[in-house]
């Protein structure tokens, strides 16, 4: 059998299942959304990127707040689907570009924002990305992380990453606030506090939207019969395999750059 590369594997995951984060309540609503939103409306006539733009509800919400938004996403068929429902919502300030979030090809301080969501724990390298955020960044923009993030402490982080790889072989990391913390101060932003929020992760749909082989569903099952009361009660594990997951958004500016 021979090996696939990682984008082989985000591709593949992503694109046939692009329709489905279109429209996934999960991704589709929260305070994380209103809060882009809200940031969005105090920058008018912004230009924005959407950096691993997913299903566009990132790149939906900013362009409703008037920006120019660009939807990148390594993804063909997920970037139609973004163009197709950014047409269907009458949203006609969404452009959508194709690559990777490690080499975007933009110039230099060519946007006001560069927002992310549900996407950096797919990428190969988060500290190049995070790099070239800072570079495509105007002098006094702003960068707006949010994602799904891993417990401190190793027995929980360790369950996470394994249900999530089993789950989805393009999964490459939940990182912990502090690694983000730490992986944006060396990128040159000075990070804000997280506004954290315990998502719920309904199982059926959870394991559906990305298609996962049944022998890693009983796998994913296993380790959550077989967890540690520690980790059933932290993820708050319920008879049918549905969970909570910790996500955070963090906004950023780059070093000395108050808002």
């Amino acid at each position: 059998m021979s090996a696939r590369s990682h984008v082989s594997h985000v591709v593949d995951q992503f694109g046939s299942q692009a329709a489905a984060y279109v429209t996934s309540a999960v991704h589709a609503a929260g305070a994380d959304l209103d809060r882009i939103g809200a940031l969005v409306r105090g920058m008018p006539g912004a230009r924005v990127l959407d950096l691993g733009c997913g299903g566009g509800h990132v790149a939906f919400a900013a362009a409703a707040a008037g920006a120019a938004v660009t939807a990148y996403d390594l993804s063909d068929a997920m970037l139609a689907a973004v163009a197709a429902e950014a047409a269907r919502r009458g949203l006609e300030r969404i452009e959508t570009r194709q690559g990777a979030a490690e080499a975007p090809p933009f110039p230099e301080a060519s946007f006001d924002a560069v927002l992310t969501r549900y996407s950096a724990h797919h990428w190969r390298d988060v500290p190049a990305a995070l790099a070239q955020a800072r570079r495509v960044l105007k002098p006094g923009g702003l960068l707006v992380v949010c994602d799904i993030v891993s417990p401190e402490e190793p027995l929980l982080d360790t369950h996470l990453q394994a249900v999530e790889l089993l789950r989805d072989p393009s999964h490459v990391r939940d990182y912990r606030v502090s690694e983000w913390r730490a992986m944006l101060e060396a990128a040159g932003f000075d990070p804000g506090l997280p506004l954290a929020s315990r998502p719920r992760m309904e199982f059926a749909s959870w394991i559906a939207r990305m298609r996962t082989p049944a022998v890693n569903v009983a796998a994913i099952r296993a380790l959550q019969a077989s967890a540690p009361a520690e980790v059933t009660a932290y993820f708050a594990i319920e008879p049918d395999g549905s969970f909570l997951l910790n996500s955070v958004l963090i906004e950023a500016r780059p070093h000395g750059e108050a808002a």
